[in-house]
């Protein structure tokens, strides 16, 4: 058991049975009543932020969790096969713990939150950018790099992201994984 005394962004605590993280914390001390902790909770399962204050003192129960490296290997239906970085072993997680599935090229490294007293993936964070080819999109025109317009182009994956006009088939562009937006195009 921890107090609120403990409290730091990253840290996993179990509320109304389930696990949230602390994303920003806020000590308040106000001239007149008992102090308090204002806080923004981030559900490990829905993603769901929720804003809740704690009194100052309360107990609450903490939980551990691990980050491990892990291989993106393949997709079999609905179920993503990952390889451990370390022991080699294999496991497979479901598509709703992936953030962005549409950008897992197989070799990616990602790393898997797991709760470590049921050994149970809570989810999965990608690298915030990845490098992917682009296997099919319209020619390209010489000369389009002053307007700000875009075409959809198809990457390896299957996905398709919108990209500038000069963007060709076959170069492999830089794609920012929170949002799927084109960054750059990688120099080869």
């Amino acid at each position: 058991m921890a107090t609120t005394s403990d409290f730091k962004n990253g840290l996993v605590l179990e509320h109304n049975g389930e696990l949230w993280t602390i994303t920003e914390f806020q000590h308040v001390k106000p001239g007149k009543g008992p102090a308090f902790v204002r806080t923004k909770l981030k559900n490990l399962k829905t993603g769901r932020v929720i804003p809740n204050t704690f009194t100052a003192g309360v107990k609450i129960n903490t939980q551990r969790v691990e980050r491990r490296q892990y291989q993106y290997l393949y997709k079999d239906g609905s179920d993503y096969h990952f390889m451990n970085a370390e022991t080699f072993e294999q496991t497979f997680i479901s598509e709703d713990l992936i953030p962005a599935p549409q950008f897992l090229k197989e070799g990616l490294t990602v790393e898997i939150l797991y709760h470590a007293e049921t050994e149970t993936p809570l989810t999965c964070d990608m690298p915030a950018y990845v490098e992917l080819a682009i296997t099919y999109t319209e020619p390209g025109e010489k000369g389009n790099t002053a307007t700000n317009t875009f075409k959809d182009a198809t990457l390896e994956t299957g996905a398709v992201i919108k990209v500038p006009l000069f963007i060709n088939e076959g170069e492999v562009v830089k794609v920012d994984t929170r949002n799927g937006d084109y960054s750059e195009r990688v120099k080869q």
